[in-house]
């Protein structure tokens, strides 16, 4: 229940984010964000807000570890529209948090996957991938490597 207490604290993250998604593209955008978590409930949810200084924009992050099943719930809220995403659902194993869950991308339906992966003291990294196949094949859209501050 405590996977995500490595999380605490505040982090510089730097991004690379693909421009343009289902298209074959290998141009990226890198931008720099700070990131502050925070856990709640003694471990078993955990928050973050991070600041994108260069976009203009923020996101939330709250998650939730469900005790009965023994997962956790990821739920993304972006400033620019004030609503929260579809959550993906996932667990650790092996030092690896993988979470999975069913969003949309421009009216067509996706499946959404986030891996947490490279986890020490003081670094982290955290990927996003879409599939619009059923999950046969992914396309890894977004990248965050996290350094503690």
């Amino acid at each position: 229940m405590n996977d995500f207490d490595f999380l605490t604290g505040t982090w510089a993250v730097a991004n690379r984010r693909l421009t343009t998604l289902f298209a074959g593209s290998t141009d990226w955008d890198e931008f720099p964000a700070t990131s502050v978590a925070r856990p709640v409930f003694g471990g078993a949810a955990n928050v973050d807000e991070i600041t994108f200084p260069t976009r203009g924009f923020s996101g939330f992050t709250l998650r939730l570890f469900d005790v009965q099943r023994e997962e956790w719930s990821l739920y993304w809220a972006s400033s620019r529209t004030g609503t929260l995403f579809p959550p993906v659902v996932g667990r650790f194993a092996g030092g690896r948090g993988e979470f999975y869950g069913d969003d949309t991308h421009e009216g067509m339906p996706i499946r959404a996957r986030f891996i947490w992966s490279e986890i020490t003291p003081v670094s982290a990294r955290w990927e996003q991938a879409f599939s619009a196949d059923g999950e046969k094949t992914w396309e890894t859209n977004w990248v965050m490597e996290l350094t503690k501050t």
